[in-house]
């Protein structure tokens, strides 16, 4: 169940051979993911479990999910903009039924994240969850 821009992505990383044009790439997706502004980088939107700073804020419009967010490190942000493609635009109710973890697998995303940024992608999706309950 992923997005065309999610598709896009993983057409990208099977073009790509290794890892490391890869990882640039992720971090060229982080530098074109439009910043959240600072007046929402808050204890209310940050995401905790995180080695880096990173808040997501949530939106529903329309009954579809949207969210912006920023951290400090360049590949978490590269890493929300990933999470973006593969939820944005979504129906809220829609948000639980996509399996993060085997998506994520098809960019070899969890061989090659440390054991501190794949937890801190899990809290991500987490926090992306909990917008579906609420």
């Amino acid at each position: 169940m992923a997005t065309p821009a999610f598709e896009e992505i993983v057409e990208t990383f099977e073009f790509l051979d290794d890892w490391e044009d890869r990882y640039r790439h992720v971090i060229e997706l982080g530098k074109a993911f439009p910043d959240l502004d600072p007046a929402f980088q808050v204890p209310a939107f940050k995401v905790e479990g995180c080695a880096s700073q990173v808040w997501l804020r949530p939106l529903v419009e329309n009954g579809r999910f949207e969210f912006q967010g920023t951290s400090d490190a360049m590949i978490v942000r590269g890493l929300i903009a990933v999470l973006h493609a593969l939820y944005a635009g979504l129906p809220v109710a829609d948000l639980a039924k996509v399996d993060a973890a085997a998506e994520l697998a098809r960019l070899g995303l969890d061989e090659h994240l440390s054991a501190q940024r794949s937890n801190g992608v899990r809290a991500m999706v987490q926090r992306i969850r909990e917008t579906a309950v609420a």
